[in-house]
């Protein structure tokens, strides 16, 4: 399998819903949501590419790095690579339903573990999806993390004793996905965040940070992680791209708690930038959609090691022998 032949059925697979473009830069599909694009015009989803295409790389050949590494622990969990799976759902109107949302999940998470990543599962209108990426995940040992919507709190009570059940390593919630008209879902307030953590042993991520008020009211609730996100663009048109608000926040969390992004990273020299700008791992979205419809287990795992080769040549040609040593001295 290779990635012109992945690509190749991807498109086929997704027509009419995705089309594979050379360039995932969310200009032809503005405003196609349902489907693969940006809400609106699209302004959210290609200002997370264009972001972090504008920064640049400082070039450093003359030390000793040769063979870095690319280990990354979370949650106790070690990973070979700090290149992780995001959530994603909606099969059947998003991406066309070539895959049904069992088989989605078991790529996701098969080749996450296959290529040494860790992949998380989503959530949609109808609850069944989330349940049934949670099955996988228990099928698989407890190795992913299910993501649910800001649901109602009986809901939300339910997603997390099935998220324990499954021993999944830790469990999470689309904030940002407080506007879905499809859903009963709505805005937290802190009282009803410290509500919901309390509820569950897991560690709890609080995905859809895009401010810094919010990354340290999401510290002050107890989430064990945050991740920065506008949701690739498909809530809330003219957000700033994640690399834009990155540095500040990542800042103001310190190394109190993991910070993770996504939005518009394409190649493992992404993942680099989203490092030095204060990131200590990365989640990828739409590659892994191409990744999948493409070659199921084995086009998500063929794209995670192909991207974390790209991150280790890139730490190479920068002077960085461990995911540490990656920081704003590389970005010039």
């Amino acid at each position: 399998m290779n990635m012109k032949t992945v690509r190749q059925t991807a498109r086929e697979k997704l027509k009419g819903f995705c089309r594979v473009c050379p360039e995932c830069n969310g200009k032809v599909c503005a405003g196609e949501v349902p489907g693969m694009g940006g809400m609106g015009t699209g302004a959210s989803f290609k200002n997370n590419v264009e972001a972090l295409a504008a920064f640049r790389l400082n070039m450093r050949t003359m030390h000793g790095v040769k063979q870095p590494d690319t280990g990354y622990e979370l949650f106790g969990q070690k990973l070979l690579t700090p290149i992780l799976a995001a959530p994603i759902t909606g099969n059947n109107f998003n991406m066309g339903g070539a895959l049904n949302e069992k088989e989605w999940a078991e790529s996701i998470i098969q080749g996450c573990l296959t290529s040494g990543s860790m992949g998380c599962t989503g959530d949609a209108p109808d609850p069944t999806m989330y349940f049934a990426g949670v099955d996988v995940i228990t099928e698989a040992e407890g190795r992913g993390i299910p993501i649910m919507k800001p649901r109602a709190l009986d809901e939300v009570i339910k997603c997390l004793r099935y998220a324990e059940k499954a021993r999944a390593l830790a469990v999470g919630m689309d904030i940002d996905a407080a506007g879905l008209v499809t859903m009963a879902v709505s805005p937290k307030t802190k009282e009803e965040m410290k509500e919901i953590i309390s509820n569950t042993s897991l560690p709890f991520i609080i995905k859809g940070i895009m401010t810094v008020d919010e990354a340290e009211l999401a510290l002050e609730v107890g989430a064990a992680a945050i991740v920065v996100s506008n949701h690739g663009g498909r809530f809330l048109d003219h957000t700033p791209g994640t690399a834009e608000v990155l540095p500040e926040i990542a800042a103001a969390i310190g190394r109190q708690i993991p910070v993770l992004v996504d939005g518009g990273v394409r190649t493992g020299v992404d993942v680099l930038k989203m490092l030095a700008l204060g990131a200590d791992a990365v989640l990828i979205g739409r590659p892994l959609i191409t990744a999948a419809y493409g070659g199921g287990a084995e086009g998500v795992a063929l794209v995670i090691r192909r991207m974390t080769n790209e991150l280790k040549q890139a730490m190479v040609l920068t002077g960085c022998a461990t995911l540490n040593d990656i920081n704003m001295d590389v970005l010039y």
